[in-house]
This record gives structure tokens, C-alpha cells and sequence, in this order.
């Protein structure tokens, strides 16, 4: 009886760790595949929330045998219920920007260091160590509130660069451009991450001309602008910092993970992190080679819930890179990476 009870004791843990272990080693479709329906089947059975809308839904366990078979919850349940483990401490939370008025998604996670290891290794997967950059952040939004799952990773992101020039910019717009200047004519390779909104206030005080600076961009005005389809925006960023591609990073406050795009509005998920998608008309099912609703599976957010129907239109490719193409009408403007057609 006392071996029986040691081993319950430790069993999960033990799964629990093998299966952060494998996340990260995905290498191939079949794995992911196989790796996510052990992620359904542990959040089906600990996590109350999502087990109780599978059933609503009338998709149990036992129905669940493929990836176009697991059940997505929408991602607004974020606003409504806490999403956890069942049981399980939080370490941090996070919260989105919403604007006035609107109810913020809250995102507890269990383990930071899991969040940690997912961004960090999706960074060194399409740009490479940290090390090699001066990383300079103008997100005046997001530090202008607490919680930012996005000023988290930035700052972890800043931290590892090294760079005695790396750090974040709130509304110090001439001390911006002069940073850039100063490391352009260095020659030091230099990644811009910045809030669409305080880009363009940025190019409007100052041209620039880059030749060793990424330009990225998270999406969304925040209420300070009018929002502007994507390709108007990029070509407007294109010009004003003298660059051939505007980059971009596809996140939200309820993932641990993110997609890159490296320019012209396509996406790239890290090994962990796949897209499908919906039909507007009936969310439960899949579409291929159409615009519809996008369906997001991020195996690092092992502890809430992987398998998310977020607000977001797009359009998913062969080769596994897919665009964003536009909101569903009736949902609210928060903080992803979009632009309203």
C-alpha cells in the first residue's frame, strides 16, 4: 500500500516533466501529433474549465484520436474563468491591454520557466542568441501597465543581450532615434521592437536609415491611431526607417508562445506551436486552402490550455506558414498582432 502510495505521488510530476522535455524536442509532424494528444489528454482530465467545455460539446476523451479532432475553447473563457491546472499555484499572472471599458483576458501561469523556454528558444530558433544584438524596446502601452506578458519576454530578452545599449524607451522619442544612429554607425546589429502606433510617431520625428537593424513590429494602435491594414503600415515603416522588410511577432496575453514573421505578412510557428483553421460559419470544423477563424495549439502552455479558437481571420499555407488577415466583426480590439482590413 505504501509503494502504491509513493507512486501516485510521483507519477505525475514524472509525466509532467517527460512531457515539457518532449515539447521542446518536437522535430516532426508525427511528433507533434503525437505530443499534443498526450497535452489533450492530461489538460482534459486537470484542467476543470476545458474538460467541462469538452463535454458540453459532447467531444470526450475517447472521440479525440487526431489534432482536427480536439476541441479548441475560445478564447474569451480567458476573461470569464481562470484557467489553471486543477490544484496548481500560479507564478505569474498576466493580463491583456484591452481598452476602457472592456473586460481583460487573465492568464495564470503555473510555471514562468516554462514561458521562459518557450520564448527564448522560439528567439534563438529564427534570429538567433540574444547576445548578438542591442535589443531596444518602444512599448510605451504595455509599460505604461503592469502584467505584460510581452514586457516580460522583451525585458528576459534585453537581460540576456548583454548590451550596455539594450533597454526600453517609454515616450523618449529623440533619445530613440539617436540610440539608433549611434549603433547604425557602429555597425552593431540592432533589433527595434515596437508598438505600431510608436513606430510611426517615430519615423514622423525622424527618417532613418538602417542597414543593421531589425524592425519589429507587435501590431495593434491601442486606441492611438486608427488602425491601418497591414501592408500600409509595413510600407510606411518600410520607408520612413529605409528598410527591405518590416518583421513582426504574432503573441497574445493567453499563449506562451509566439510566431515570427521576417517580412511580407507570413507567419512561421516555432516546432511546438501549429495553426489550423476554422470555418466561420461552424467553428467546429476545419478548413483548408480559405480564410477563416484561427485555431492556435501551443504545447508550452501546458498548464492552462493548448488548443485556443482565438478572434483572429487568416489564412493557413502548405508549407505551414499562415497570415493574418483580419478580426471576426464582433469581437473587441486587444492586443495581437492585426490589422483591420
Amino acid at each position: 500500500m505504501k509503494r502504491f502510495f509513493l507512486c501516485r505521488i510521483f507519477e505525475q510530476p514524472f509525466f509532467l516533466m517527460m512531457l515539457e522535455n518532449k515539447i521542446f524536442e518536437i522535430a516532426s509532424s508525427e511528433t507533434f501529433e503525437e505530443t499534443a494528444l498526450a497535452v489533450f489528454r492530461h489538460q482534459y482530465k486537470h484542467t476543470k474549465i476545458y474538460r467541462t467545455y469538452c463535454d458540453f460539446l459532447g467531444i470526450f476523451e475517447e472521440k479525440v484520436t487526431s489534432i482536427e479532432t480536439i476541441p479548441f475553447l475560445p478564447i474569451q473563457f480567458y476573461k470569464s474563468h481562470k484557467i489553471i491546472t486543477d490544484g496548481t499555484a500560479f507564478d505569474e499572472l498576466f493580463t491583456s491591454s484591452g481598452t476602457t471599458g472592456n473586460v481583460t483576458s487573465n492568464h495564470y501561469v503555473a510555471d514562468i520557466s516554462l514561458y521562459e523556454n518557450s520564448f527564448l528558444a522560439g528567439f534563438q530558433k529564427f534570429y538567433g542568441s540574444p547576445k548578438e544584438y542591442a535589443i531596444l524596446a518602444l512599448l510605451p502601452s504595455y509599460l505604461e501597465r503592469e502584467n505584460s506578458s510581452l514586457v516580460y519576454m522583451v525585458n528576459r530578452l534585453i537581460k540576456d543581450s548583454g548590451h550596455i545599449d539594450s533597454g526600453f524607451y517609454l515616450d523618449e522619442l529623440p533619445k530613440l532615434a539617436k540610440k539608433l544612429n549611434e549603433l547604425e554607425a557602429a555597425g552593431q546589429k540592432t533589433l527595434l521592437l515596437g508598438v505600431s502606433y510608436a513606430l510611426l510617431d517615430l519615423i514622423e520625428a525622424q527618417t532613418f536609415d538602417l542597414k543593421h537593424t531589425i524592425v519589429m513590429e507587435t501590431g495593434g494602435m491601442k486606441g492611438r491611431r486608427k488602425e491601418m491594414v497591414k501592408e500600409a503600415l509595413h510600407a510606411q515603416l518600410k520607408d520612413g526607417f529605409s528598410v527591405d522588410k518590416i518583421h513582426s511577432e504574432y503573441g497574445m496575453t493567453e499563449l506562451l508562445s509566439q510566431a515570427y514573421s521576417k517580412g511580407d505578412g507570413e507567419f512561421i510557428c516555432p516546432p511546438w506551436m501549429k495553426i489550423l483553421i476554422r470555418d466561420t460559419d461552424d467553428s467546429l470544423t476545419l478548413v483548408q486552402g480559405k480564410t477563416g477563424g484561427i485555431n492556435i495549439i501551443d504545447l508550452a502552455n501546458l498548464h492552462s490550455c493548448s488548443f485556443l479558437a482565438s478572434e483572429d481571420l487568416g489564412k493557413a499555407h502548405a508549407d505551414g506558414s499562415f497570415e493574418i488577415l483580419g478580426r471576426f466583426d464582433t469581437s473587441d480590439v486587444r492586443g495581437c498582432n492585426l490589422m483591420v482590413l
